[in-house]
């Protein structure tokens, strides 16, 4: 074998060794940091950006302000939490289990949060735009002026959940149990709340133009004074619902919807009585 041969073989070992090592530092720079958050109780203020800490559990940890942007959270328990103002922008933490803990106006745009347990959590004021929050857990959770536009709530639990005044142009809450959640004031339009289960739930003064209500269930549902222009209403039960002072719903998009003799609705808008 000549002698340039050897050389460059030599070359490309050493060069293979170099990313072995940089990949093993890489990995024990993680692990010592994850070890150092366990011991602190956080890390508030912390540059945490493309760290690997999947698995991590602390619990009450200080996250304030931390910059946790596309961050490897998958699977961490991180239960009362502070992650005040914090970035969570592109972070994968699915199957996360975040209850109780504060992301009080946190930058959270795409984040993944997938299957993650969110149960009264607190989202004031927080931006998650494009987030993946689908079959997650959101019961009792606060998105009180939350920036809520496309995301994505599929399947999820948002049970006596607060969304007050929150922007959800666009959202897909397709199938999901928002018995008892409190929708006042919200923006809703062209969101998609197919197959909803709603009952109770209070939708007073929200902007609903353009929502997609098709097989949804909104029994016993406040709905005063709601804006429905150009909202499709398919097959929507409304037994127990009010109406009154709901405007701009147009009769001929209203098909199959029913409700029955406790159903409040607004001069000029008639009902077939619900059968199912």
């Amino acid at each position: 074998m000549s002698d340039s041969v050897i050389r460059v073989l030599a070359g490309c070992f050493g060069a293979m060794v170099m990313l072995v090592a940089a990949g093993a530092a890489q990995a024990g720079s993680d692990a010592v940091r994850m070890a150092e958050i366990k011991q602190q109780g956080g890390c508030p203020d912390c540059d945490l950006r493309l760290a690997e800490l999947r698995f991590l559990k602390v619990e009450d940890a200080n996250f304030h302000r931390a910059n946790l942007r596309e961050t490897d959270l998958k699977e961490v328990i991180l239960t009362n939490a502070n992650f005040k103002g914090a970035d969570f922008r592109r972070a994968e933490a699915e199957r996360a289990n975040f209850s109780g803990s504060d992301f009080a106006d946190a930058s959270m745009r795409s984040v993944d949060l997938e299957k993650a347990n969110l149960s009264n959590a607190n989202f004031l004021s927080a931006d998650l735009r494009d987030a993946d929050l689908n079959a997650s857990i959101v019961t009792g959770a606060i998105f009180d002026r939350a920036d809520l536009r496309n995301v994505f709530l599929m399947r999820s639990v948002a049970t006596e959940t607060s969304f007050k005044n929150a922007k959800m142009d666009s959202a897909n809450l397709e199938r999901v149990d928002l018995s008892g959640a409190n929708f006042q004031g919200a923006r809703l339009r062209q969101a998609k709340l197919d197959r909803i289960k709603a009952h109770n739930a209070d939708f007073s003064g929200a902007d609903m133009q353009g929502v997609r209500l098709v097989s949804s269930d909104l029994t016993g549902a406040n709905l005063t004074k709601v804006d429905f222009n150009g909202a499709l209403l398919r097959r929507t039960r409304l037994v127990g619902a009010d109406l009154t002072g709901a405007y701009n719903l147009d009769p001929s998009r209203i098909l199959g919807a029913c409700g029955d003799e406790t159903t409040k609705l607004p001069r000029g808008i008639e009902l077939i009585e619900c059968t199912y």
